[in-house]
């Protein structure tokens, strides 16, 4: 009896342990050394270096809200935003009062950091995105806020917008998706190619100087 269930299991556990080398060593290890050797960079995380230290992920966007730099979505993330660690579907539902809240708080903003400008504001400058991470806005999103960033750093409009140009990504593969600006990458090439001013220092309260 017990030599006929030992005969039974066998094949079982041989199985089991095979499968296991298979798919939970040999197949990881292969498609590990195959990724960091083809896309060494995607399987890292797409990770942006500068200077030497790794500045971000070019697949997760960062806050922005100096006007001389370009603002992304809205992050729905908390306690702090763009934190890949907390993100969930983010989006508010249409009829809830808080996306309402959001969106006017999000056009104060715009319209507080460039009160000159009359151009409509894109949907995206005042939504969130569906895991609150997205790193890109539309084209029309980085346009509207080209006329700020251009008066912030002191720059023609037309060189901004050609930024704008350099680093917009079209369509994948010319058919999916829609043409659209990595945020944090404009920023990095716009620092690179127009520094901004250097900020004055913010003055004290006369009590504080005479500490």
């Amino acid at each position: 009896m017990f030599n006929e269930v030992v005969k039974q299991l066998r094949p079982a556990f041989v199985a089991l342990i095979v499968l296991t080398v298979l798919t939970g060593v040999l197949y990881p290890a292969v498609v590990t050394v195959v990724a960091q050797t083809v896309f060494a960079n995607k399987a890292s995380g797409s990770m942006i270096q500068k200077d030497g230290a790794t500045a971000g992920s070019e697949l997760i966007g960062q806050p922005f809200s100096d006007p001389a730099y370009f603002w992304g979505r809205i992050s729905g993330t908390s306690p702090k935003p763009y934190d890949a660690s907390s993100s969930s579907g983010s989006n508010l539902g249409p009829t809830n009062p808080a996306l309402l809240d959001e969106v006017k708080g999000q056009i104060k903003a715009l319209k507080d950091a460039d009160p000159g400008s009359t151009q409509p504001i894109p949907v995206d400058l005042v939504t969130s995105s569906g895991s609150g991470l997205d790193p890109h806005i539309s084209p029309a999103a980085a346009d509207y806020q080209v006329h700020r960033v251009a008066n912030a750093r002191k720059v023609a409009e037309e060189k901004v917008r050609e930024l704008v140009q350099q680093n917009t990504e079209g369509r994948q593969f010319g058919l999916f998706g829609d043409a659209r600006v990595n945020v944090f990458k404009l920023n990095l090439a716009l620092n690179a190619a127009y520094p901004a001013p250097p900020k004055a220092p913010e003055a004290k309260p006369a009590a504080e100087v005479k500490k």
